[in-house]
C-alpha cells in the first residue's frame, strides 16, 4: 500500500504548550482524509507541518518519501495548501485572480482553463471579488490552489462559516478534483457532517491527540452511535 504522506510520533511544542502530542497517521495515495476536531486541537499545526511551513520538536513527516521541512523546494511541487484564513484580492476580477497565480506558479494556459472550469464561477469571474459571496471566494480559492494539480492538497477548514448550499459547492470542487487527478486530500474540520459526506477516512484529533482512526462506517461501528458527534464524544471521553 503507498501512502502519500506518513507522520510518525511527532510533537509540537511552543514554550510550554505541546500542541501536538505524539501524532502518527498515514494518509493513502488517492484518498480524502478529514482530520477533524475542535478549535485548539492541533489540526492547523498539523497541516502546517506536513507543509512544511513549521519544524515538529521531534518525530518524522514524509510527503511522498520526502521531509517537508528539509526539502522543502520539492515538496512544494507536491503540495497544495489553502489556510483557513486565506482571502482574494478586493481590487481583482476572478480571471484576474487566475492570470497572477499562473504567473506566479508558472503555470501554462491549460492550468488557467482547468483551475476556471473547476471553480464552476462561470461569468461571475468577470466581477471584482469584492462583490463576491464568502462560498464564491472560497471556491475561487480552492480553484487557485489546485489548478496546478498537486499531489497533495491540504485544506484547513475549507467550508468554515458557509451556509449549507456553499459547503456543498465546496465540496463537489474537492471531490471533482479527486477523482480526475486521484490526488489525495487531508481537509480539516470541526463539523462531522462535513466529513462524513466527503471523506473515505477519519482521524479524530483532540488536545493534540489523534484519539481515533477509521472511515465513517467502522468509527459509527465501534463506538455505536448514531452520528459523528457522538463518536467524537465517546472517543474523546477520558483524555484530558
Amino acid at each position: 500500500m503507498s501512502f502519500i504522506v506518513e507522520v510518525v510520533g511527532v510533537r509540537k511544542v511552543y514554550g510550554r504548550l505541546e500542541a501536538l502530542k505524539g501524532i502518527t497517521l498515514r494518509v493513502r495515495e488517492g484518498e480524502i482524509y478529514g482530520l477533524v476536531g475542535p478549535n485548539g486541537a492541533g489540526k492547523t499545526t498539523l497541516l502546517r507541518i506536513v507543509a512544511g511551513l513549521v519544524k515538529p520538536t521531534s518525530g518524522t513527516v514524509r510527503v511522498a518519501g520526502l521531509d517537508p521541512y528539509v526539502n522543502f523546494s520539492e515538496t512544494r511541487r507536491i503540495i497544495g495548501y489553502l489556510p483557513e484564513e486565506a482571502g482574494t484580492y478586493d481590487f481583482l476580477t476572478g480571471y484576474e485572480h487566475f492570470y497572477f497565480y499562473s504567473k506566479l506558479y508558472g503555470l501554462e494556459k491549460e492550468s488557467i482553463e482547468y483551475g476556471i472550469e473547476l471553480s464552476g464561477l462561470g461569468e461571475r469571474l468577470r466581477d471584482y471579488t469584492r462583490s463576491y459571496s464568502k462560498g464564491m471566494k472560497r471556491r475561487l480559492l480552492l480553484a487557485l490552489v489546485l489548478m496546478r494539480k498537486p499531489r497533495l492538497a491540504l485544506l484547513d477548514e475549507p467550508t468554515a462559516g458557509l451556509d449549507v448550499h456553499a459547503s456543498l459547492n465546496v465540496r463537489r470542487v474537492i471531490k471533482k478534483y479527486v477523482e480526475e487527478t486521484r490526488a489525495s486530500v487531508i481537509v480539516s474540520s470541526h463539523n462531522m457532517l462535513e466529513i462524513e459526506y466527503l471523506c473515505d477516512r477519519v482521524g479524530l484529533i483532540f488536545n493534540g491527540r489523534i484519539v481515533a482512526e477509521g472511515t465513517v462506517g467502522e468509527l459509527l461501528e465501534k463506538y455505536s452511535a448514531e452520528n459523528l458527534e457522538e463518536v467524537f464524544e465517546k472517543a474523546t471521553s477520558g483524555y484530558v
